[in-house]
């Protein structure tokens, strides 16, 4: 009868370690669950500082005091948002109630447009019978029901301004303190892996910037030449509205629309066509080849990224997709990561990465945490411009315009 052998010491082992293991992942899952929001705000401030750093790095360079350099960057900042809201904010309130009070007239005369044709003949029935005491009420109640949430909504920005604003003032303790925990031989690769996620933040920004500006330009052509009254406002508040998915289509396209109801359906009907079409170009064509090539992604997983991050995270993770995709790739070309399909000879790569990290090791010889983290960052700088681009190495080039 064959003896069957009892499990060794050292499987016994393997095993509760994998188990500590599962329940610490699955702890830590929870946790990070359960402080979503401030994850979300930590995670915008780090994009928020991204985004802002190199224009303070900037005023640096010309003999600004750091001090100084955030108070201007963040003042300008500030009064760039108040420019744009007194811009919009009070035309589209103008427009909107000049729009109620034509309500009425505007209804009946599109009635009656509609009444000519037999096709929409009943639709013109329709909107005459149209009774808005209902609507009313509903709109009345929704409204109250998210009063508390745009409340967070707004407390939760202004933590994330003002979070960012420390990170920036305190960045050289913060840095230290990041670097004391990470071991020395990794202080290289860490820096590289900042750089690059902070040139990931900008690329991600100036596309946002680039479609905003396409947008606003679009939408102030059209209306000005369907005479379009306010059409520098609306064109501004399409831009801004712009940066928001899914629902910055109809942001844009709703009050633009509306105010070209006020000159005729006509106008209104083709400011509504011109501004669908301009729509589908920019997410089918516009935005994967900007994103693409400024996070190096493939147009592919461009829209693969904005469909998961807004199924995940609705808005919040939508915007936050596409650099989160960017950071992954770049964290895996930075950490040396064999992919199955692949096989690259990196003998080069790696000879650098070694050299570095010697000099490092020499430079910073007890030296703290704080002055090691700024001469890693100064051997990381060289190491990128020496190769002549913003990102890190990588193995193969891709041409990320392309689908």
């Amino acid at each position: 009868m064959p003896v069957l052998e009892a499990p060794n010491r050292t499987e016994r082992e393997i095993s509760w370690k994998t188990m500590v293991r599962a329940v610490v992942v699955v702890a830590g899952a929870w946790v990070v669950l359960q402080l979503l929001p401030v994850v979300l705000v930590l995670v915008v401030a780090l994009f928020l500082v991204g985004t802002l750093n190199p224009a303070v790095e900037w005023l640096e360079a010309r003999h600004m005091k750091r001090g100084w350099a955030l108070a201007a960057v963040f003042a300008g900042m500030l009064t760039t948002s108040v420019l744009a809201l007194a811009l919009t904010i009070p035309a589209l309130v103008d427009q909107v109630t000049t729009l109620v009070k034509q309500e009425p007239m505007l209804r009946e005369r599109l009635a009656s447009t509609l009444a000519g044709w037999r096709v929409s003949a009943p639709l013109a029935e329709s909107l005459r019978d149209v009774r808005y005491h209902a609507l009313a009420h509903t709109l009345t109640s929704t409204a109250l029901s998210y009063s508390t949430r745009v409340v967070e909504i707004v407390a939760y920005v202004v933590s994330t301004v003002f979070l960012s604003l420390y990170i920036m003032i305190d960045r050289d303790r913060l840095r230290g303190g990041l670097f004391a925990m990470v071991p020395r031989s990794h202080h290289i690769r860490l820096s590289r892996v900042m750089l690059n996620l902070e040139t990931i933040v900008g690329g991600y920004i100036r596309g946002q910037v680039f479609t905003s500006i396409l947008m606003g330009g679009f939408v102030f052509a059209l209306l000005a030449i369907g005479h379009v009254p306010n059409a520098i406002a609306l064109a501004v508040f399409a831009g801004l509205a712009d940066v928001l998915p899914y629902i910055g289509v109809f942001l844009s396209v709703g009050p633009a629309v509306l105010a070209a109801l006020a000159v005729g359906p006509v106008v209104a009907i083709a400011v509504l066509l011109a501004m669908i079409v301009y729509e589908e170009f920019e997410s089918r064509y516009l935005v994967p080849r900007i994103y693409g090539r400024a996070l190096r992604l493939p147009s592919s997983v461009v829209l693969v990224a904005l469909l998961a991050g807004g199924t995940l995270l609705g808005i919040v993770g939508a915007l936050l997709a596409l650099p989160v995709a960017a950071a992954v790739r770049m964290l895996v070309e930075e950490l040396r990561v064999e992919l199955p399909g692949e096989q690259v000879d990196d003998t080069k790569l790696r000879a650098r990465d070694d050299r570095a990290e010697r000099e490092y090791e020499q430079r910073t010889e007890g030296v703290p945490a704080k002055l090691a983290a700024a001469i890693a960052v100064e051997i990381a700088e060289g190491r990128r411009d020496e190769d002549g681009r913003p990102s890190s190495t990588t193995n193969t080039p891709i041409d990320s315009g392309r689908a």
